[in-house]
């Protein structure tokens, strides 16, 4: 058998914990796989930003992007490596690009999604441009923003068609504030968004591969509380509805790291905001979650990585768009993306991957988030994000939340391995009995 390392390259803006913590249980794992006729092991590499020749080679096997959202010389280096080296990323970049979050509602409400109501509005003003008094002159209608508010419905939600971190998104209850909203709104389009009011929960499913998972979220508390920590508020029938969403979702538009936020209201899911393939991957905001997301997204890259998953660069939406022609309830429906969605990531192979390779990684990366060094991943992203009076503060405060995380994780795997040591055993006295 031959010796094969694979690498992996992290490419990334202001990210801090996570790489740290992803690194360091590479090293704790220390893993040499077979993997048909060779041996693989892996190497963790940060990608520098410096000049290159669209000849040049590229070593890395996988890249996790984390900045060609917004920096685009990173952008235009893996678009090279996909298209002339034949590298796999998380995620497509053309996709990431072309796919804002307009095209990602005209998209699913073909799919048959409940999105609420949306209407996309001019904006109300422009950059300067030699054709652009002319374009206007001719072809710009005048339009009644009211008319168009009393049809979306109150109340709504006003924001950017591209969507931007929460940037310039209002709540709009009546038509006074609604042309207010408009005035405020500048040279951004702007969507108009019926509000889906009363709901009963707020969640973010975030989808990593075929893994994925719900939180409930509150976009109004201050960023380090958004995401809460209860369980057990709705059936596992009903959140897997929303798991087949953000399965969906990701498979359609090639994001192996994306999240779905949807409000569920008189049993129905709607998603809202789901063009998010950068999202939330720092332990001051996931705090409790943090620790899945590391193992999520270790697990997915050892396995694109070793098993030199292809990438799928074209996105091909139409077997999709088949299953939307049929005459079948959204049920039916849902059912057949999801199944797409589960082959085209490999689902059924990587659970087998990762129970033969990596069934130590539980063990491991409890261990990792109850040492030092785990604390010091904590503490860097404290420091680059907090005022000094309290690094001291918020850094406990994560750290607890932690190890919250390494009780409840070791109570789970403990009960499990109590409930799969039982089942021989009834099984057994099950038999038993028969035979009597």
């Amino acid at each position: 058998m031959a010796n094969v390392t694979r690498k992996i390259g992290l490419s990334l803006g202001a990210d801090t914990c996570w790489p740290i913590c992803f690194e360091e249980l590479v090293k704790d794992l220390d893993l040499k796989l077979p993997i048909g006729n060779n041996t693989v092991s892996f190497e963790i590499e940060r990608v520098t930003i410096e000049p290159f020749a669209l000849r040049q080679p590229v070593k890395y096997d996988l890249v996790v992007d984390r900045l060609t959202h917004w920096y685009h010389t990173s952008r235009e280096w893996i678009k090279k490596a996909v298209v002339l080296n034949d590298v796999y990323v998380f995620n497509n970049p053309w996709s990431v690009q072309s796919n804002e979050k307009h095209t990602t509602y005209a998209a699913m409400m073909r799919l048959g999604m409940p999105i609420p109501t949306t209407w996309l509005v001019p904006p109300k003003s422009y950059e300067e441009k030699p054709d652009l008094q002319t374009t206007l002159t001719r072809y710009a209608k005048l339009f009644d923003l009211p008319a168009v508010g009393a049809q979306v419905g109150y109340p709504l939600f006003m924001k950017p068609f591209d969507g931007g971190g929460w940037v310039g998104v209002s709540k709009v209850d009546n038509e006074k504030e609604l042309v207010e909203a408009y005035d405020r709104s500048g040279k951004l389009i702007m969507h108009l968004q019926k509000g889906v009011l009363p709901h009963e929960h707020f969640c973010r499913c975030i989808g990593l591969g075929p893994q994925t998972r719900i939180i409930r979220y509150d976009p109004s508390a201050p960023l380090h509380q958004r995401y809460l920590n209860d369980e057990g508020y709705l059936p596992e029938e009903t959140l897997s509805v929303l798991r087949d969403i953000t399965l969906t979702i990701n498979s359609f538009f090639g994001w192996d790291f994306n999240s779905c936020e949807a409000l569920y209201a008189d049993g129905i899911w709607h998603p809202i905001d789901f063009a998010n393939p950068c999202p939330d991957s720092q332990v001051t905001s996931l705090h409790r979650h943090f620790p899945w997301l590391v193992k999520a997204k270790l697990r997915w890259s050892l396995y694109v990585a070793a098993t030199k998953k292809r990438m799928r660069v074209n996105q091909d939406w139409q077997p999709y768009f088949e299953i939307a022609a049929k005459d079948l309830s959204y049920k039916d429906k849902l059912a057949g993306y999801a199944k797409i969605a589960r082959e085209r990531m490999e689902a059924e192979r990587f659970e087998e991957f990762c129970a033969t390779h990596l069934s130590h990684l539980d063990e491991v990366a409890w261990n990792f988030f109850g040492s030092e060094r785990a604390k010091v991943a904590v503490r860097k992203k404290v420091e680059a994000l907090f005022p000094k009076h309290e690094w001291d503060s918020f850094t406990e405060h994560f750290w607890n939340e932690i190890q919250i995380w390494r009780a409840n994780d070791r109570a789970e795997r403990d009960a499990a391995a109590a409930s799969a040591a039982a089942k021989p055993a009834a099984k057994k006295k099950s038999s038993s009995g028969k035979k009597a």
